[in-house]
């Protein structure tokens, strides 16, 4: 499909992290096919980050909303037909989003990663990949249709004024090492008081420590914990900020700390190194893409002792369960790689 496409649209719906490795196939798209147009579905906090993205134009699937949400998909593309549907998600509320969507080519996963009804809704597929990253199997999407993306690159929409608001946030600060601690469940996430060990060792390093995260309560409680365990220092930007002043104060900022979560992957758009905390996922598919090399991980050890299997013996991506399972990360081999990143990266 490398000839001339009019109109395209994209179906990924969530999360922030995987919208994000998205956007890199989408604008190498739009290099390859300036004529088409491009819509894209998405969710709706995820648009929150995206709005304003040149080119794109975002339709929003609420999924709170429940079948109301697919009957105004199906109105709003009603007596429309796509050239092509990039159909980048197999969860089952996705499948059924794609039946809403009028187009002449629907392309989808390989076989091999499809799932909850995916291959009934999409009729041409990318090509399988060995062990790939969520973000290549995105790139698969693009090369579908001729588009070229090899070592991705990000331009994310944010404005004049999302960069003044996250400045006077940081405002007097100096060598930034963002923490950002919560996971979308908290069986993700590092302990506090180790957390907070790290917040006391960067700024000892000389490093200005921010707290940054959401408003739901499970992230105040999480940096409430830090907070009280910490001894230096920490601006606290718990439910201070917006997604996209969110992104900026990434942006600004030296070094990240993170668990499995949206934020550290909105700081890889952004150029920021990330120190990435794994032990449910495997960091090879989910990790900070251009850092994976600065990942702390005990999956692969828990891999083994839960399945007596090694990654390339299991299914890609396999996860884990446990609520301990984080706690075998120790504040010693963060540090350490704390040090290396801040060497090698020359922080």
């Amino acid at each position: 499909m490398s000839q001339a496409i009019s109109s395209i649209c994209i179906l990924r719906l969530s999360a922030i992290g995987d919208v994000c490795h998205a956007v890199a196939a989408v604008q190498a798209i739009q290099r390859a096919h300036p004529q088409a147009k491009i819509t894209w579905v998405i969710g709706k906090v995820e648009a929150m980050l995206l709005a304003d993205m040149p080119g794109v134009e975002f339709v929003i699937f609420d999924k709170k909303q429940g079948k109301a949400a697919f009957k105004q998909l199906r109105a709003h593309f009603k007596g429309h037909k796509f050239d092509v549907l990039l159909h980048m998600q197999v969860a089952f509320r996705a499948n059924l989003a794609a039946r809403c969507i009028p187009a002449r080519v629907k392309i989808g996963f390989d076989k091999g990663r499809s799932k909850e009804l995916h291959s009934l809704v999409i009729n041409k597929r990318i090509t399988p990949q060995s062990e790939p990253h969520v973000l290549e199997g995105f790139q698969n999407f693009a090369r579908a249709i001729g588009a070229e993306c090899d070592a991705p690159t990000w331009d994310m929409p944010v404005s004049e004024a999302d960069k003044q608001e996250a400045r006077e946030l940081l405002q007097g600060l100096t060598r930034i090492f963002v923490i950002s601690p919560a996971a979308s469940k908290a069986e993700r996430n590092w302990l506090p008081e180790r957390y907070a060990a790290l917040a006391d060792y960067a700024a000892a390093q000389g490093f200005s420590v921010v707290l940054t995260g959401g408003p739901t309560e499970l992230e105040r409680k999480l940096s409430d914990a830090i907070l009280t365990h910490a001894q230096c220092d920490i601006t606290n930007l718990v439910g201070k900020t917006k997604l996209k002043t969110l992104l900026c104060v990434l942006a600004q900022a030296q070094l990240v700390l993170a668990p499995d979560t949206g934020p550290a992957h909105m700081a890889v758009t952004v150029g920021t190194p990330v120190i990435g905390l794994y032990a449910h996922s495997n960091p090879k598919r989910t990790g900070p893409y251009l850092y994976q090399d600065y990942v702390v991980e005990v999956y692969h050890d828990n891999l083994m002792a839960q399945k007596g299997k090694s990654a390339q013996q299991l299914k890609w991506g396999t996860r884990l369960k446990g609520s301990d399972l984080m706690s075998q990360i120790s504040v010693e081999r963060v540090t350490q790689m704390f040090d290396q990143v801040v060497k090698q990266e020359q922080l």
